[in-house]
Order: structure tokens, then sequence, then C-alpha cells
């Protein structure tokens, strides 16, 4: 069968294999295995967005993303979904945005990536009324947590291309953190714990304009820096790739219940142990004293980067490849898409019949 698919992504942030947060950077992976399977991928998404299917550009937001900018990137978006419906025969539309209710469309198949913690969402969203709206999970400890009532399809896991992110390098002894610049994701504990190993600690990450965010970094992150803690700022894939291979360990100190970590599969695919809060489904992903560790505090965190690198690199390269097959998770996602598309060409017929 081949397919029409139009996937959407979060207003305000743009998507591409250089994208920083993991529902970006999945989009970009079904944007470019639609592409490469022979069928039509379009993507809405903001400028500055690079995909492999056809762009439909909404505005970038370039100021303060307050809540006016939220709503104009809200506006947007839908009309340009609208637009691209009536443009194109779109087999099945799919959202990836916590905002997708602002902008989903009224009838047709679609499907909804819940990236965030369900708890994040507004309960009601979490209850589809149609046949043809489909939400599902990104795993199975995000699942778990759905309130009652919720209408969820089964999970669909992250996976991440193995044989793209390895390559060999000499490890230094650095550790990594790769995140957005958020209070949630505790990134000074991280500089607190590798300061207290004596450990050099470089950070990866974007800096939205929102006002907490630039609050957080200048006064949680900025005064920690010195010339062993560095923040690098966004790295593209491929310096993503080569600060993961060379680093020590990845440090996870998220205080929010992490989805699935697309970066902790990243770390294993490059050989690299993760050391991280128990925090969501990180248990899951990190199997402690094989490809990482496992902390309740900042003192344990230390101890753990000090402890990383004695972890075998191979066997979290192993792992990676055995558990989070990129091929799976298209599949599991060309599956939905098939279903769904099925399922929209009956209705007309069954619309005819009455």
């Amino acid at each position: 069968m081949t397919l029409t698919v139009l996937n959407v992504a979060y207003p305000l942030a743009p998507v591409g294999p250089d994208a920083v947060g993991g529902a970006e950077q999945v989009l970009s992976m079904l944007d470019r295995a639609l592409v490469r399977m022979g069928n039509r991928s379009l993507v809405v998404a903001c400028q500055g967005s690079n995909t492999a299917g056809t762009l439909i550009e909404t505005p970038a937001e370039p100021g303060l993303l307050d809540e006016a900018a939220k709503r104009r990137a809200q506006d947007a978006h839908r009309t340009a979904i609208a637009e691209a419906r009536a443009r194109w025969p779109i087999d099945v539309v799919h959202l990836h945005g916590i905002d997708f209710d602002a902008y989903l469309p009224d009838t047709g198949p679609t499907l909804v990536t819940l990236h965030l913690p369900l708890e994040w969402y507004p309960p009601a969203v979490l209850r589809p009324v149609r046949e043809d709206l489909w939400l599902h999970a990104v795993s199975a400890a995000q699942q778990e947590t759905a309130p009652a009532g919720s209408i969820l399809v089964p999970p669909i896991p992250n996976g991440v291309d193995v044989d793209a992110l390895s390559e060999t390098r000499s490890r230094r002894n650095f550790a990594l953190v790769l995140s957005r610049i958020c209070p949630e994701k505790g990134i000074h504990l991280a500089l607190d714990a590798a300061k207290q190993a004596g450990v050099p600690l470089a950070v990866g990450g974007r800096l939205y304009p929102y006002q907490t965010h630039i609050q957080y970094f200048h006064d949680e992150i900025v005064p920690r820096l010195d010339r062993h803690r560095r923040f690098l700022g966004p790295l593209g894939f491929f310096a993503k790739r080569r600060f993961l291979n060379a680093a020590r360990c990845l440090v996870i100190p998220s205080l929010a219940a992490e989805t699935s970590s697309l970066v902790a599969m990243e770390a294993l695919a490059c050989g690299t142990p993760v050391v991280a809060f128990p925090n969501g489904a990180l248990p899951d992903v990190i199997q402690h004293g094989r490809t990482g560790f496992l902390v309740d505090h900042v003192d344990e965190m230390a101890q753990a980067i000090m402890a990383s690198a004695g972890l075998d690199n191979e066997t979290c390269r192993a792992e990676a490849r055995r558990r989070f097959s990129l091929e799976r998770m298209i599949s599991s996602y060309m599956d939905a898409y098939e279903g769904l598309a099925r399922l929209g060409a009956r209705q007309p017929a069954l619309e005819t019949d009455r």
C-alpha cells in the first residue's frame, strides 16, 4: 500500500536530522522512512525545519515563547493542516505536539503520538470518541501511567539508528549531558555531581526562549559553569555523535517521568554507559551495573560517573542493537498508518450505503 502521510510537528520546535527534542527526531525519522519506502511524506512544521518529504512551513516565532506566541503558532498550524488536506489525498494525519488538540482535524484517520508524560496532557484529550482517532504512548512504562478512562492503542516503542550513531573514537575523560535547557531536566544536578566526582562535564542542548527556561539557565546553569564544566549549545547530529562516542558516560539528571529517553538509547548505541535518576521509563532502558547506573541523589550520581569507565562499551552497543531497533519502530508506525488508512477507505462506502 502506497501512502500519503501528513506528519505535524509541535508548532514551536523545528524538525530535521539535527533536531534536539525526541518528538522532533522521531518525526524526522518517520519522514525519511516514508520517502525511502516510496510513500508521500508531508510535514507541517515551523520555519527552520529540514525534511526529506514536502515541508509545509509555518512561521517561526522570533521572540519570547509566551501564550500569545503559542496561539499564533497553533493558528498557523491549523490553517496549514486544512490547506494540505484540501490539496492532497491524505491517508493519515500524524500529530506529535503536546498541544495537538488545538489543531486536531475533526475528521479523517488520525494518529497521535504522546511523546511526553501523560499527566502533562488534559485528561479529556486522552479519551477520543472517534473510531479513526488513535492515541498511543511510546513505552509500556508511560502507558501504565494513563489516567482512568484513557483510550490508547498499544505503545510503539522508540528506536534509534545504531549503525548511523556508532563510530570508532577514543574515549576521553568527560561526562556528557544532552538535553533541552529547562528546570525539569535537572541539569544543575549533573553539574554538581560532575564537580563532586572531579570529572569534566559538557552540556549540549537548546535553550528555547520561554521565560522560565531562560531564568533557569541564568540562575542555575551559568553560575555552575567553569573551564571544566562547559555549555556547548545545541549539537547537530554529527557533533552529537562525536561527543557521545567520546564521552565516558551520558548523564540524565531529569526530574520528569521520561517516557522513553531517546538520548539514552542513542548513548548506548554509541557504546556509552548512562547514569540517570530512575524516573519514568529509564529503568527499562538502562540495565543497572551493566549498561549504566540508576541513582537516587547527587552523591550517588557522582560515584556512578566515576564508576562508569569500568562498564563495557561493547555490551552497551550490543544491547542497543538488540533492544532499540529503528527498523522495528518504523515497521510499527507503518502498520498503524496502514490500519488507519484502511479504516478511512471504508468510511465513504459506509456513508454511501445510508
